[in-house]
């Protein structure tokens, strides 16, 4: 138990997520029975009407089918009603951050005040708050319609490239920042906007347009109303990359015995405990559009999952995350494409989605390779499956600098059930997937070739046997640190390896 700001005892987060878990569980069978009787569901009342309001449970009602009539009552957590399909969803009460994301067809309505993001990535439906909103209220929509009457945060719209949103009230500073299209309309007071955003006044045919969408006569805005849309070529930022490659370590025995060439070597990578997803060799493709072949292996997509692919889910794909979640064996979460969540906002992503993909579902927690110790010890904390640091991340770390960066925090920080993983910008070899391994990285993602690649997952499938023959080696498990060399001084300071010829590591490696 923990002790909020009034004193009052409160649930711990792990019987938060269990009650947010159990509650979502429930939900499928009693929204079918109450579609069928075409009544409202009520979370947050005893069967009897008494009034027993939810105190913190966190991504709550996400994926509400289209005819779904569903009424909560009390203080809701982080992706409350989040990847909406076309029900009805009203809150008496406040809620977290993230109302309603990825919302794509819902109705959603907050009587009370919500949290920072609400509509992030909404495609389509309409969200109404009636107490004002947090900062980044429609951050990342591309369609559908926020209305908010109160005050709203920072950086309102950041991001939008279409839909409407609605302000009965004053927004503070950056509204539109980085806005490629869409409009923000705002009955109140409004500073200026940021370069790349235009503020304006409504043409009457504007303002008889919008009344005619809001539909209230309560919610209709007045002539005086200005509107922001974006002005000017949006200008994306170019980051450093990682011009660097394995090329300067290399793969020796430990000992002076080895397998005979056509030896049967354990090549298999495993994702999850329980039914957990095979890889055949430690590598896991990425094939954005999906799998186009009869290829009778696991990949990571952006569209078009088959039951044995893990798709990866961000900013630009949030809205169809329902749909691709159900379809797939997992989900991988893009945490840089995504806001800085929270610990209580990942928890309730992860409720929302694993709800969505079934129990059985993988869960893979991606960031840039500089942020891999945060990213083991979230990973670790919520229960992922596995971790996933992106080599090229704008941060120009080279390939051999990410070993020890992840390895050793691979090491301190995740055990068996969690495993470490590095996203490499280019397609892979079998000495990249065998360096790798030794360094305590469980397995590679890289991008697949264009043409052929069953043939080249069977090239790789092949070489990989035969370095671990060469090796002596039984199992790619059985790959350590010892098994690696640098070859050249650059590679080995930082990498921290055995430089060929002096045996050792750099001596700057002995001092740490």
């Amino acid at each position: 138990m923990r002790e909020n700001s009034h004193g009052w005892l409160m649930a711990s987060i792990e019987d938060v997520v269990a009650s947010s878990m159990s509650i979502n569980s429930r939900l499928p069978a009693q929204l079918e029975k109450a579609l069928e009787r075409n009544i409202v569901l009520r979370i947050g009342w005893t069967t009897n009407g008494d009034p027993v309001p939810k105190d913190g449970e966190l991504g709550l009602c996400p994926n509400l089918p289209d005819g779904s009539k569903v009424r909560s009552l009390g203080y809701l957590g982080p992706f409350t009603a989040a990847f909406g399909q076309g029900g009805t969803y009203t809150h008496q009460g406040d809620v977290g951050s993230f109302l309603g994301a990825g919302n794509n067809g819902n109705r959603i309505t907050c009587e009370r005040t919500a949290g920072p993001f609400a509509g992030y990535g909404q495609k389509s439906g309409r969200i109404t708050i009636l107490d004002g909103t947090g900062d980044d209220a429609g951050a990342k929509m591309s369609g559908g319609l926020l209305i908010i009457r109160g005050d709203a945060g920072i950086r309102i719209g950041g991001g939008m490239s279409g839909g409407d949103i609605v302000v009965h009230g004053d927004v503070s500073g950056d509204p539109g920042a980085g806005m490629t299209g869409g409009r923000i309309i705002v009955n109140g007071r409004c500073p200026t906007p940021p370069p790349g955003v235009q503020l304006r006044t409504l043409e009457k045919s504007e303002v008889s347009q919008i009344n005619k969408l809001l539909g209230d006569d309560d919610l209709h805005i007045p002539a005086d109303a200005v509107c922001l849309v974006p002005e000017g070529d949006f200008v994306e930022g170019v980051m450093a990359t990682c011009k660097e490659d394995f090329s300067g370590i290399s793969l020796v025995p430990n000992s002076s015995n080895h397998l005979p060439n056509y030896s049967t070597c354990d090549t298999v990578a495993l994702i999850g405990n329980e039914e957990a997803l095979a890889l055949p060799i430690p590598l896991l493709p990425y094939i954005p559009k999906g799998v186009q072949d009869d290829l009778f292996h696991p990949c990571l997509v952006k569209e078009n999952p088959r039951d044995c692919d893990i798709v990866i889910i961000g900013s630009d794909n949030i809205a169809e995350a329902a749909r691709l979640v159900k379809a797939a064996a997992g989900f991988a979460v893009d945490m840089d494409s995504l806001p800085r969540l929270d610990g209580a906002s990942i928890d309730g992503l992860l409720v929302a989605l694993r709800c969505i993909g079934g129990p059985l579902s993988k869960v893979l927690m991606v960031r840039g390779v500089g942020q891999s110790t945060a990213l083991h010890a979230d990973s670790q904390h919520h229960g992922a499956d596995a971790a996933v640091s992106i080599l090229n991340d704008g941060s120009g770390i080279c390939a051999a600098g990410a070993l020890p960066i992840v390895g050793r925090s691979a090491t301190s920080s995740l055990d068996e059930n969690c495993k470490a993983a590095l996203w490499l910008p280019w397609s892979a070899s079998s000495e990249d997937l065998a360096i790798l391994c030794s360094s305590n990285i469980s397995f590679t993602i890289c991008p697949a070739p264009e043409k052929d690649v069953a043939g080249w997952i069977a090239q790789i499938t092949a070489a990989l046997s035969a370095h671990l023959n060469r090796l002596g080696l039984a199992s790619i498990d059985s790959l350590t640190r010892t098994n690696l060399r640098a070859c050249d001084q650059d590679s080995a300071a930082v990498s921290g390896l055995r430089l060929v010829g002096y045996d050792r590591p750099m001596p700057h490696w002995f001092a740490r």
